[in-house]
């Protein structure tokens, strides 16, 4: 894609600080970061999202975010990791190329989800259930 940040940093035209890299992914610091060491993993082959993504780049996505998690929550001591995955301007996509965000946690770092827990209705719970399994049929 010509216009995609994320290919033209997978082909050295943007630079970056690349950690990691494979045959399907490419793992590189974020350069806006929640926490230190906050990185992002993305799949070689250009997808928007995970809808157009293939199977097999998913995979490797997800297999490269464990490893590159494991390196970062030792490198910084971090206490937790959040891996974030987010698909279209409503779910607040900032970049059109399938990634994943690989984020530190500490305790008391003062960053946290925008939601509340909040007991759905459960009888609305259930039909949403069928509906969705009605489509994966």
């Amino acid at each position: 894609m010509l216009d995609c940040v994320f290919c033209k940093i997978r082909d050295g035209q943007i630079p970056s600080f690349k950690i990691y890299e494979d045959s399907k992914t490419l793992a590189f610091m974020d350069i806006n970061p929640l926490n230190p060491g906050h990185c992002l993993v993305v799949t070689k082959n250009h997808a928007a999202t995970i809808f157009e993504a293939d199977v097999l780049d998913l995979q490797a996505a997800i297999a490269t975010a464990k490893k590159v998690a494991t390196a970062v929550k030792g490198a910084v001591q971090a206490d937790g990791v959040n891996i974030l995955q987010a698909n279209g301007a409503a779910a607040f996509q900032s970049v059109s190329h399938f990634h994943f965000h690989v984020i530190p946690r500490f305790n008391n770092d003062g960053k946290g989800f925008d939601w509340k827990l909040v007991p759905g209705d459960k009888q609305q719970i259930g039909m949403n259930g069928e509906r969705i399994r009605a489509v994966l049929r």
